[in-house]
């Protein structure tokens, strides 16, 4: 199997240079990250912030802004609605940020694999002004204990049921999906 894991949405549409370029660094991080089975992990230290802050240089070399820690000023805030004076009124804090081809990013790890946490980045994605591409980052396999769940394969059966329905479009002209 490739690593990592990912598919693209739409699928009717070729997956952008930026896409590919994102891969590369996902996949170059493979032996510090890869959740795969067949690869012993320490699950406790692969939380979404240590997912990202390994994938942080390869993106920031890419032009993504990103979360670099939990104090305000390291934690990237984009706007939903503006209020009086032209003042932010919603935000939401995601992981990354590439302003130049607006892309958000948000990687995922134990909670967004047992939590849901899926559905609430897509919406709360689908809501950020300038944000014309989402990128979902979740493991590909997510083991607590004794139970083990594909990540990485309920979200993509998610999203490929989003795009397959008539009833709910997303705001985006293209969506990546890795598992790490």
């Amino acid at each position: 199997m490739n690593y990592p894991a990912w598919s693209y949405f739409p699928r009717n549409a070729r997956p952008p240079a930026w896409a590919v370029a994102l891969i590369e660094v996902v996949s170059s991080a493979r032996t510090v990250i890869d959740t795969e089975p067949s690869r012993p992990t320490d699950d406790d230290r692969l939380t979404s912030d240590y997912v990202l802050s390994v994938l942080r240089p390869g993106m920031e070399h890419l032009g993504y802004v990103v979360e670099s820690g939990k104090l305000a000023t390291q934690r990237i805030r984009r706007p939903v609605l503006f209020g009086d004076n032209g003042r932010a009124e919603v935000s939401y804090e995601i992981d990354a940020f590439h302003d130049e081809l607006g892309i958000a990013v948000e990687v995922e790890a134990g909670r967004g694999a047992m939590g849901n946490a899926d559905y609430r980045d897509i919406i709360r994605m689908s809501l950020l002004l300038d944000a014309e591409y989402m990128v979902l980052m979740t493991p590909s396999t997510y083991r607590y204990g004794s139970t083990s769940t594909s990540a990485f394969a309920r979200t993509r059966d998610q999203l490929s049921a989003i795009y397959a329905s008539d009833r709910f479009r997303l705001p985006f002209s293209g969506v990546l999906l890795v598992g790490y």
